[in-house]
């Protein structure tokens, strides 16, 4: 039985005709640059995270760049982070010659340790004064702990940037109330990529902010910081969001919530039938209902990537999400850090493996990976 580790057919089968039928309308408008589509997803979307403003850009990775420059981020600067996330979330500071700092991750939920993050500032001397932005990650679908993180930030009078790539519509239990990642923070970014919960036909992204200044200074430097046409203050680039993902993204975004709780309703399946010794299922930091599991992630005691190699000759997909901590790569190695630094971000870059729990999935494909994990392991 072959059960990849996500299948985008299997989702496109189910709104073929809409999807089809709003890019013809795109393609028929002849408005192929921004328009009434990027309007109308900027709307839903500010609605559905519960913040004022929306601003639609052109990939997850321009919305984290886009954010940085709106703060004015730049050289000499410095903004603290999680050393366990896709290259991108670390790639924008260093983009913009900034410093990236790292802060190790709490191994329960595999974000940004609210305790480290206070330690780094406790210990972090002149550096401090320093900082610009803090970029919390919600990783894997599950928000980060940001009630304690906002203490930091607030206390040391610093932005943030919530990277909510891969947690549209993950909530989190705030003593304020229930809130939405990528709704807490100055700035939240979020990636439509084709394999995120809500994904596009390509790239695309979204920045949400309740600042009404950042909103229309985002939406200057979204178009090479134009304003009016061929009148420049600021310095931009091409950050537009693509009319015709926006058109794909509204038919997709009322879906959204029933995709959310098949992803939950399939974890929960692995979590009550992967009874491996060797094998650990991922932990639910608040409630299931504020997960949306954008991926499964198992941790293993050993044999990680024969465990990998073994699934994929069973026509099982999986994926190490990631391989090298931020902290370890090639290009930050002259920020001075070594392994040892962050043992959390390590022991999951070593340990972890996603495997599928896209909403199509059925019980019969799930107990095929799951017999597949047990007979590796037996």
């Amino acid at each position: 039985m072959r059960v990849p580790l996500l299948d985008l057919n299997a989702q496109f089968a189910t709104i073929e005709a809409d999807v089809k039928r709003a890019v013809l309308e795109v393609v028929e408008s002849g408005r192929y640059v921004m328009g009434p589509k990027v309007e109308a997803l900027e709307r839903a979307v500010a609605d559905y995270t519960g913040v004022e403003h929306a601003v639609g850009v052109s990939s997850g990775t321009d919305a984290l760049l886009l954010s940085l420059m709106a703060l004015d981020v730049g050289p000499g600067d410095v903004v603290v982070t999680t050393p366990y996330s896709f290259f991108a979330t670390a790639g924008a500071v260093a983009r913009r010659h900034a410093t990236p700092a790292f802060v190790d991750i709490d191994p329960a939920s595999y974000n940004l340790d609210p305790r480290a993050l206070a330690a780094w500032f406790d210990r972090a001397g002149e550096q401090a004064k320093a900082v610009k932005a803090i970029v919390p990650v919600h990783l894997y679908g599950q928000s980060a702990d940001m009630d304690p993180i906002l203490d930091v930030a607030r206390a040391h009078g610093v932005p943030v940037i919530e990277d909510a790539a891969q947690a549209i519509g993950a909530t989190y239990p705030s003593r304020d109330g229930v809130r939405k990642a990528g709704g807490m923070g100055d700035l939240g970014c979020f990636s439509f990529y084709p394999s995120k919960n809500l994904g596009g036909i390509g790239d695309a992204g979204m920045i949400v902010t309740p600042n009404s200044e950042l909103a229309e200074r985002l939406r200057h430097l979204r178009n090479h910081g134009a304003e009016p046409k061929y009148h420049h203050k600021l310095v931009g680039g091409n950050f537009r969001l693509d009319p015709i993902q926006a058109a794909v993204l509204l038919v997709k975004l009322p879906h959204l919530e029933d995709w959310h709780e098949a992803r939950r309703r399939n974890a929960a399946y692995y979590d009550a039938h992967l009874d491996v010794d060797a094998v650990s299922t991922p932990g639910i930091v608040y409630d299931r209902a504020d997960h949306t599991y954008n991926q499964y992630v198992i941790s293993v005691s050993h044999d990680r990537d024969a465990l990998r190699a073994h699934l994929a000759d069973r026509e099982i997909g999986s994926e190490v999400y990631y391989p090298i901590p931020l902290h370890l790569q090639e290009c930050f190695a002259g920020l001075g850090y070594r392994a040892g630094d962050f043992p959390n971000a390590e022991h999951a870059a070593e340990h972890t493996l996603a495997i599928p729990v896209y909403p199509e999935l059925v019980p019969e494909m799930q107990d095929h990976v799951i017999a597949a994990i047990a007979e590796f392991y037996g």
